[in-house]
């Protein structure tokens, strides 16, 4: 659908940054801004009316624009500000549009010729990135990690590879089992911190190699909101796996769910090897009676091969 403005004088989308945590961070620019919408569009109504609260803001209507209902809401916010009409944008934390709600809120305004501006404010990559120790001046932003599959091993595989430092967003119960993930890829040697709970009363940074720090969070496993920040891979590229380690990834995957096939893509990708020696690797749990086909469901006499049928050699590369 186009959209394009109407004659008249039109309005402004502003993108405000909010505290990450301590209410505090509300920058004086902010709360003028936030003070002088006419609507803000927010994640969570009942969280933004309480930072409204405290910054000593009140009577500005409040709409939900959260990761449900963006898409319905984008004619309704370029309507408003092309019609003359200051919108403020936020998220429950921190900039929208970075790894939450309101990219296409944006785009769509300023693909109307409308004006956008944006009010900068704290951020939790930037906080973590400094306060990990790590080399900040060249740095990639990965988000969050799809949560399984192949999409998943691949991203960890491209991590594995990445020479800047990396920074990932993670939910506090995932955290120990991207670590865990993160060891297998890269190897337990590259450097971590996990921060947590960043400008907030309970502020914690566990800094180390992977393999320490994961061991830690295995039984003691962060709380709260959680960045990770991972040291870029050394000159000669992560460690080679060892089989143990692929045959271990194996079998993980094909407890999961995954068929054979897909389990060795998964674990071929994630750790950067050839596919045809982990297949072999296959070949070899199902003669000693660990079979990945019974696992999978298949005639445990026979492990798929690379067009679906059974064979007793590797598949192609």
């Amino acid at each position: 659908m186009s959209r394009t403005a109407p004659a008249g004088p039109a309005g402004v989308l502003v993108v405000v940054g909010t505290p990450i945590g301590n209410l505090g961070d509300l920058a004086p620019r902010a709360a003028e801004a936030l003070a002088g919408a006419d609507v803000v569009y927010c994640e969570d109504t009942r969280r933004t009316r309480q930072l409204l609260t405290h910054a000593g803001i009140s009577g500005v209507p409040l709409r939900s624009l959260h990761g449900h209902n963006e898409t319905a809401r984008v004619d309704e916010v370029v309507a408003a500000v092309a019609g003359g009409r200051t919108v403020a944008l936020v998220s429950d934390a921190g900039m929208p549009a970075v790894s939450d709600p309101g990219e296409r809120v944006v785009a769509a305004t300023a693909a109307a010729g409308l004006a956008v501006t944006v009010v900068p404010g704290p951020s939790s990559v930037l906080v973590a990135l400094v306060a990990s120790g790590l080399p900040a001046d060249r740095f990639c932003f990965e988000g969050f990690l799809p949560r399984t599959g192949r999409d998943r091993a691949e991203r960890l595989g491209a991590l594995a590879a990445e020479a800047r430092t990396s920074v990932l967003l993670e939910a506090p119960g995932r955290v120990a089992g991207t670590l865990d993930d993160l060891v297998g890829v890269c190897g337990g040697d590259r450097p971590v911190a996990v921060c947590r709970e960043l400008t907030k009363v309970h502020e914690e940074v566990r800094r180390g190699r992977l393999a320490d720090v994961a061991a830690r969070a295995a039984t003691d496993a962060p709380r709260g909101e959680v960045v990770l920040v991972l040291g870029g891979a050394p000159a000669g590229g992560p460690p080679s796996p060892s089989d143990a380690e692929l045959t271990a990834a194996l079998a993980a995957a094909l407890a999961g769910g995954e068929r054979v096939r897909g389990a060795v893509d998964e674990v071929a990708g994630a750790f950067g090897v050839p596919r045809r020696r982990v297949y072999g690797l296959a070949l070899a749990q199902r003669e000693q009676g660990a079979t990945a086909a019974a696992t999978s469901g298949e005639d445990p006499g026979a492990v798929p091969g690379p067009r679906g049928g059974p064979t007793e050699g590797p598949g192609p590369e």
